[in-house]
Order: C-alpha cells, then sequence, then structure tokens
C-alpha cells in the first residue's frame, strides 16, 4: 500500500485564500455587488468541494479558483461568468442542486451552470455521443455566451495540467483540443487561448517535433533579438518625434503555426521567415484609429519597403470574428523579410481577448457586429433538428476557419461571405426566398450560373423566377452553412409532402393484408428496409421504390409482422465493428505477435516503422490497422472515433523490413537519381520499392519508397540523402489516403 504524504490542512488553507486573492485582484475593476457575488460563488464551491481531490493529490477547489481566473484575466468576462466558472462542477460532482443555485444567485446563473452540466465531457467513448453533447455545447451559443467561454476556460485549465494524466488519456484529449476547442477559440477572436491551445495540443500529440522547434527558437532567440532592436529603432523615434503614444512589441510566432508553415511551404525552420512579427499599438481615439494606423504605415515604408502583395487591410473590413489591423510585410537591410501589425489600443484588446472586449467598444465602434452574424449562422445550423449529430459537427467545424470574401449587392452594400462561396449562398445570404427562387445572377453586369464562385469585390444581382425550387445538386457546391441549412429544409418540407402519400398507400396495403397500421408495425417496416425514419420509408413507398407486395413474405400474427429468426454467422460489437473480443481501453498489440487471434496491418496513409509512436483503428471493412501518432489521419480518428482506437507497441526483438516513403526536393542536376539510386542499393543495402521524380523550371521532386527496419534506419538514410550536392530538404511523406 502507498503511503500519501501527510497533509498540511492548515498550509492548505492559506494557499487555497491566496489562490482567491490572485482572483479577486485581477477583478479590481469591478464594483462591490460584483465582489460580493464572486465571494459568495466561491463560499458555496469552497464547501462543495472541501473533500475531493485532484489526481495530483492538490485540493480540487484550485481548479474552479483557476478557470474562474482565466475568464476574468485572459478574457475579461463579466462577474457572472466568474462566478460560473467558480461553481461550474458543482451540480454535476456535490450535492449542489440547480434549485439551490437559483436560490442563491437566480436563474441567470442556473442556466449558465444547467448549460455547463449538460457537457461534463464533450467526447464520450461513442462518436454519435460525442457529437450530440458537442451540439448540445453549441446550442448554448444562441441561448448565453457565458457557458461556451467557461468550457472554454475549463479546458484550457485542464490542458495546462495534463501532465499529471495517463499517456492515452493525453492524446485523447490533446486530440479534441486541436479539433475543436482551439478553433472555436479563434472563432471567438481569443487568439492567445486559441494559439496556447494549439501548441499544449502539439505538444502531447507531437512532443519530438514541438521540442526541435522550441530548441531552434531558444538557440536563435540572442540573434532575433539584436536584429529587432535594430529594425525597430528608427521607427520608435520617428513614432516619438510625431507624438504618438504607443507600444512596439515583437511577437514570436507559435510553435504549432511555425510546423503547419513547415508542413504547408515544405521548408526547414531556419527558412519561415516569418518568425515574430513587430507589433506597433497607438494609443489614439475612436474617430483617429485609422487615419493614424495609415500613417504610421506610410513612415514604417518610407525607412522599408513594402511587399504590395502582403499588405492586409483588416481596419476597413474586419475579419469574421471582430479582428481589425493593419499587416504590412517589408524588407529589412539585411534582406529579410518582416512582418509589421498596426493597430490601436481598442484593437489590440479586441485581438487578444476577443468576445468579451468586442462587445464592450460595440457602442462606440460599428453596431453591424460580425459576432451577430456569426451567432445567425449557428442558429441556422441548430435548426436543422433532423441533421445527423456527425454532420453537424463536421459542418460546424469547417465554418471556424473559413476565411471570407467581400461582395456587394447592386445598391452597394457590402456582404461578407465565407471564401468559396457562389451565386446561391449569396442568394441565401440576402433572403431565404430570394435563394429558394434563384436561377442565376449577373456578377459586375455579366451572366453567370448558380455554381459560379465569387471572388472579392464582386457585385451581384440575383435573378429569380418563381417556378425556382431548391435542388439537392445546390448542395454539391454551396459553402455556407445557412445556405446548406435553408436548402435541407426546402427539400425535406417536399418530401415530406411526398412522404404523406406513401403514407396513405401503406395504409390502404396494410388494411388490404389484415395488418395493423399501428407504431410497431412501421417500426418494424422501417428496420426491415434499413432506413433512419418513417418519413424516408414513406417517401420510398410513394416514389416507388419499396415493393409492398412482399409485405406477403414477412411473417405476421394476429395482424403484427414479426421477425424470422436467423442465426448470426458472425457476432458484432456496440458499434457494428466485427471485434466484439476487443477492449480498447485495456488491450495493447504487440506488432509481432498474435493479437487475440484478430488480423492486423500497417496502414498505408502514414507507412509505420518500428521506432514510430503508433495505435492501433478497428476499421469498418479492412481490420485493425495500425498508424503513427503523427499520421494525417491521427487527429481525426483520436477526436472522433476515439473508441476504435487501441493502443500498440513494436515487439522489440523482431527486426522486419517494413515500407517507408521519403520525400526529396532539391536543384535539378545531371547524374542526381543515380547519386541517390547508389546510395540506397550500395551504401545502406536498402531494398527500393519505387522512385518518381518531377522536375519543374530547375527544381526536382522525388518521391521514393524504402524497405528499412525501424526510424533509426530511416533517419541514416534520410541523412545521406541531404549529404547529396543539390539536396535542399528531406522529410518522410505520407500518402493522404481517406480513412474508413
Amino acid at each position: 500500500m502507498t503511503n500519501l504524504p501527510e497533509i498540511n490542512f492548515e498550509q492548505e488553507r492559506k494557499e487555497i485564500l491566496n489562490a482567491f486573492k490572485g482572483l479577486m485582484r485581477a477583478m479590481k475593476d469591478r464594483n462591490r455587488e460584483e465582489t460580493r457575488l464572486i465571494r459568495k460563488a466561491f463560499d458555496m464551491a469552497l464547501e462543495a468541494h472541501k473533500d475531493v481531490r485532484r489526481k495530483s493529490n492538490e485540493p480540487y477547489i484550485y481548479h474552479p479558483i483557476a478557470v474562474a481566473r482565466i475568464c476574468a484575466e485572459e478574457m475579461d468576462l463579466d462577474a457572472t461568468a466568474v462566478a460560473c466558472a467558480l461553481l461550474h462542477d458543482t451540480v454535476e460532482d456535490t450535492y449542489i442542486t440547480l434549485q439551490d443555485i437559483e436560490d442563491a444567485f437566480g436563474k441567470k446563473v442556473r442556466r449558465v451552470i444547467d448549460g455547463l452540466t449538460k457537457i461534463p465531457e464533450v467526447f464520450d467513448e461513442n462518436a454519435s455521443v460525442q457529437a450530440e453533447n458537442f451540439r448540445k455545447m453549441i446550442l448554448t451559443i444562441s441561448d448565453d455566451f457565458r457557458v461556451v467561454l467557461v468550457k472554454l476556460a475549463d479546458r484550457l485549465h485542464n490542458m495546462r495540467t495534463l501532465g499529471s494524466m495517463r499517456p492515452d488519456k493525453q492524446l485523447k484529449i490533446a486530440s479534441e483540443t486541436k479539433f475543436l476547442y482551439a478553433p472555436l477559440a479563434h472563432r471567438l477572436g481569443l487568439y492567445g487561448i486559441k494559439t496556447e491551445l494549439e501548441d499544449l495540443s502539439m505538444m502531447y500529440c507531437e512532443p519530438e517535433i514541438y521540442n526541435k522547434i522550441e530548441t531552434s527558437l531558444k538557440s536563435s532567440k540572442d540573434v532575433r533579438n539584436r536584429f529587432i532592436r535594430r529594425f525597430v529603432s528608427p521607427i520608435r523615434e520617428n513614432l516619438l518625434h510625431e507624438g504618438y503614444i504607443f507600444e512596439i512589441k515583437a511577437r514570436t510566432k507559435s510553435i504549432s503555426s511555425i510546423w503547419k508553415k513547415m508542413l504547408d511551404q515544405d521548408i526547414p525552420f531556419e527558412e519561415v521567415y516569418d518568425v515574430f512579427a513587430i507589433r506597433i499599438i497607438i494609443d489614439t481615439p475612436a474617430e483617429l484609429e485609422k487615419p493614424d494606423c495609415w500613417r504610421i504605415y506610410s513612415l514604417v515604408t518610407d525607412f522599408y519597403q513594402p511587399s504590395p502583395e502582403r499588405l492586409r487591410d483588416w481596419i476597413s473590413t474586419p475579419r469574421a470574428n471582430g479582428y481589425e489591423s493593419l499587416h504590412t510585410t517589408v524588407m529589412s537591410p539585411q534582406g529579410r523579410w518582416v512582418e509589421v501589425q498596426i493597430r490601436s489600443k481598442r484593437m489590440d484588446e479586441i485581438a487578444e481577448k476577443g468576445f468579451a472586449a468586442h462587445y464592450r467598444y460595440k457602442e462606440s465602434k460599428n453596431d453591424e457586429n460580425k459576432f451577430d452574424r456569426w451567432i445567425t449562422e449557428i442558429r441556422d445550423l441548430l435548426e436543422s433538428a433532423d441533421d445527423n449529430a456527425l454532420d453537424f459537427v463536421n459542418e460546424f467545424k469547417s465554418n471556424l476557419f473559413n476565411d471570407e470574401i467581400y461582395v456587394f449587392t447592386p445598391k452597394g452594400e457590402l456582404r461578407v461571405l465565407p471564401i468559396g462561396s457562389t451565386v446561391v449562398d449569396f442568394a441565401y445570404d440576402i433572403h431565404t426566398d430570394i435563394g429558394n427562387k434563384c436561377i442565376g445572377a449577373k456578377v459586375n453586369n455579366r451572366l453567370v450560373p448558380l455554381s459560379y464562385q465569387l471572388q472579392n469585390g464582386d457585385q451581384l444581382e440575383i435573378i429569380t423566377s418563381s417556378k425556382q425550387k431548391p435542388s439537392e445538386d445546390w448542395l454539391r457546391f454551396v459553402v455556407s452553412a445557412r445556405a446548406k441549412q435553408k436548402i435541407k429544409s426546402s427539400l425535406n418540407e417536399e418530401r415530406k409532402i411526398v412522404a404523406q402519400d406513401g403514407k396513405e398507400i401503406l395504409e390502404r396495403k396494410f388494411k388490404q393484408f389484415n395488418l395493423k397500421f399501428n407504431s410497431d408495425n412501421i417500426t418494424f417496416l422501417t428496420n426491415h428496409y434499413g432506413l433512419n425514419t418513417t418519413t424516408e420509408l414513406y417517401f420510398r413507398i410513394a416514389k416507388g421504390k419499396i415493393d409492398l407486395s412482399k409485405l406477403r413474405d414477412i411473417d405476421e400474427l394476429n395482424g403484427f409482422l414479426q421477425k424470422k429468426v436467423v442465426r448470426i454467422k458472425k457476432p458484432k460489437d456496440e458499434y457494428g465493428l466485427q471485434f466484439p473480443m476487443v477492449n480498447t481501453k485495456s488491450d495493447t498489440i504487440i506488432i509481432g505477435n498474435d493479437f487475440n487471434g484478430f488480423d492486423y496491418k500497417m496502414a498505408k496513409c502514414c507507412h509505420p516503422i518500428p521506432g514510430d509512436k503508433v495505435f492501433g483503428f478497428i476499421s469498418i471493412n479492412e481490420g485493425i490497422k495500425i498508424h503513427r501518432f503523427n499520421c494525417p489521419n491521427a487527429e481525426n480518428m483520436m477526436s472522433k472515433m476515439a473508441y476504435r482506437c487501441i493502443k500498440a507497441e513494436w515487439k522489440s526483438d523482431k527486426l522486419v523490413e517494413r515500407e517507408a516513403a521519403i520525400k526529396i526536393i532539391g536543384i535539378d542536376q545531371i547524374g542526381l537519381v543515380n547519386k541517390l539510386t547508389e546510395i540506397i542499393s550500395k551504401e545502406s543495402n536498402v531494398n527500393m520499392k519505387s522512385i518518381s521524380f518531377d522536375t519543374e523550371d530547375g527544381i526536382f521532386e522525388g518521391k521514393i519508397k524504402v524497405m528499412v527496419y525501424d526510424t533509426e534506419h530511416l533517419e541514416l538514410l534520410m541523412h545521406k540523402f541531404e549529404q547529396v550536392e543539390g539536396v535542399q530538404n528531406v522529410s518522410r511523406w505520407d500518402n493522404q489516403e481517406k480513412l474508413d
């Protein structure tokens, strides 16, 4: 039996009070009534959690205090949200009831706590439950935004303290965070929280890459700081001379953002030009913000040559999450591109604290709020009550990171739409009736079809017809949540009308065969034909897709349809997969040994080899597949289908050749391919499966598949490739295969 260290309760009590005082310091600008509310919430939470401890053995109350402090300090939320953060686990984990909350704090606090209690953990063991719980959380966006914000703060603190969890739990939670929480923080304008969530997720999902980039950043810090001091010196002097009140910051790009750029552009760390950005923040009245920002842009470009292609004006047209700033990229005397961001103090606060700061400034700046537009889109998504919950999650996720385009109505009104939007998206953005009756449009006075993709600055005039109806085809090319929901809603209404005819046909047929027309028989028939809803059953009957004369072939007893007893050849587990003996929580596949009699094979999308961190994934049609943790599909599998993931390890004493793929980029030279193949065949004694090279404008890209024993063997081969003259970059290459 393990002896836990003796707890000094008096010391703990002092530390808890110190933590609470830290929270109150973060709330120093609040009035007496707000302070009283927070103290009352703390007293209730402290009493409720007094006998509960976290896995680290510290008192549980530290967690709600930390979440409340994130809400106050990093999100700048109101006292109600901070009080709810203190109370967020009481109803689920203690004797406190929702009625107790309402009696003590009123209906507003009860509503938020109720919303938080419905979603104790967004992701459960079952995919559809995961998705349904996430839908519940998003439902609260249109009810009370504070639920989602407190949940984000809760997740951020859990990620900061994830080190005490088991490795498999760390990976699961980190994958969920990267998949949904970080994009949600991005859309809410919480840039700092979004960045930290992405970095913490990467730290657990891809620790080797994370540590390598972190080390590179640390080793180049002194050189970077010297460069920054020299770069900002003339700008600072001129701003002082012009009499501006300002602050200049150097912001280092996050590790996850650097890695994304390295992947997207296929470049090493040393070639990421915007590892940092210079931010100039001016303290200026609202009416002078725009002209002052442009004056400072002019001043910066007096010293450094700007790149016209890299000018971004998010002051004239702010982004959907409320972000406003003027970005330019200029060339330094050392021949290095530097990004410069120019913004006011108000804009900077909105950029860092997002939603709450945006609404505080709403009255003084632009009442047409883009958050309101986004909330309207979410409401449109939520109206599709018949939609599959997984479809909803995917749809919602795709809308979180969408970039925008700016287009105009015939009268010159600006409309903001997701990038890739078509004529139909625009029509539905104007009005549902215009979308439903749209047959085409004039874009810049030129006739275009419904599927035409809009470009920035297009001016549209929609052409309608009273005879037009939405078509299923439209769903192939529309991108906005609003358009998709309205089209689906219209198609569903039409199906219901047709289904009504089918219902009458079935009722007559049941009467003819002396069958009872009741819910039991209808449900039986729906399941018999493998359909999800009775509406679909009636619709197919109306369209003649179901032969009702075959009702005679189904057993019946006293007017009730009966299921024939059929021997099941092979039992399935609760998820419909052919692996009833597998326990994904406790089982581990030792690669090289038999696994409970089940076959497993290496995934073709990432070609794992010994030395890679791996896991098993139960596919629907192809058995168990072994994937790398940094496989292109891993995030999707772990976040949405964790119940199908199983631990896997390599058997250390078995040497087996396995396939790995390498990508090589460099400057085309005579005899280069010959040098590479020589390395493979002679120096490394490696078997080559395939090789292909493409050359364009003097740059070659080669893809080679080889058979190696493990990651050490592969890295040795890659290192030898890097020594060849003309080779610029060598990396592991993944097939972007879709998983089932």
